[in-house]
């Protein structure tokens, strides 16, 4: 079977499900697993040449509306009239139902099932460890810091933040990303600070300029040096490897609670 995927996460979870060998070509940002490295790119996830799509005469295009403005790349799919799929996963739920869907579309729906349930066993690992903690710290999630923009209640990182015994400071706001300032996050006086700047990566993210915010010294995340710079293909994806963060976010948080977890990707 030839598949394309025009967005990491697809591509992530294609991998999941052990499907990467039958990858003919992927999105400019898709860079896990390593054996896509040799794979043809088809440009940035917004703007797929769907030219080159229909060159490798795919069997299935895998495309996903948890990208703002994939609508135009589905549109064109479908001009075209090639073989597609469109996944929008908001959740870990539907991050699970997203994986059944592809094992059904690709003819694997039985160890679709199986991998399913090896995901939502993690998941419940995570949240046996997430009960013994008695006082969940409270997370600031910046995915922009200009203008600011974080995760609401209706988004992965607020499940996710639960999962590792936190809350997160916006779950209070009903939307799947939030456009904020710096006063309203003051105001709210996180225990952390997460860094997961969306294409930034973690060496380019600097701390300082956080700190320098008019009024942030004060902040307890910064007294206290609580500022997280993590690595945001881990928590601004919707794919299995959000449950990898979630891990590497645990074991920073409550290390003798989830130390002894191993996640296999």
């Amino acid at each position: 079977m030839r598949i394309v995927s025009i967005c990491p996460s697809n591509t992530e979870i294609l991998d999941y499900l052990d499907l990467t060998s039958s990858l003919v070509g992927v999105d400019d940002y898709s860079d896990f697993p390593e054996e896509i490295t040799l794979l043809p790119r088809l440009g940035p996830d917004l703007s797929i040449n769907m030219d080159k799509v229909e060159e490798l005469h795919p069997d299935l295009v895998v495309a996903s509306l948890s990208v703002p403005g994939m609508e135009k790349n589905i549109e064109e799919l479908k001009k075209r009239n090639l073989p597609y799929i469109v996944l929008n996963p908001q959740s870990f739920s539907d991050i699970a139902n997203d994986m059944l869907t592809i094992g059904e579309a690709c003819g694997i729906p039985q160890y679709a099932e199986e991998k399913q349930q090896e995901f939502n066993t993690f998941i419940e690992h995570l949240k046996e460890r997430a009960k013994k903690v008695t006082s969940p710290p409270t997370l600031y999630w910046e995915w922009w810091p200009k203008p600011v923009f974080t995760p609401g209640k209706i988004n992965w990182l607020t499940e996710l933040s639960s999962l590792v015994g936190a809350k997160n400071s916006f779950e209070d706001v009903e939307l799947a990303s939030v456009q904020t300032d710096w006063t309203d996050v003051h105001n709210r006086n996180p225990d952390y600070i997460c860094l997961a700047w969306v294409g930034v990566q973690t060496q380019k993210v600097n701390p300082k300029v956080v700190k320098k915010r008019p009024g942030w010294d004060s902040l307890k995340a910064i007294k206290e040096d609580k500022i997280l710079i993590l690595e945001e293909a881990l928590y601004c994806r919707p794919s299995p490897q959000l449950l990898k963060g979630a891990l590497q976010l645990g074991q920073k948080l409550h290390p003798t609670l989830y130390n002894d977890l191993t996640f296999k990707s």
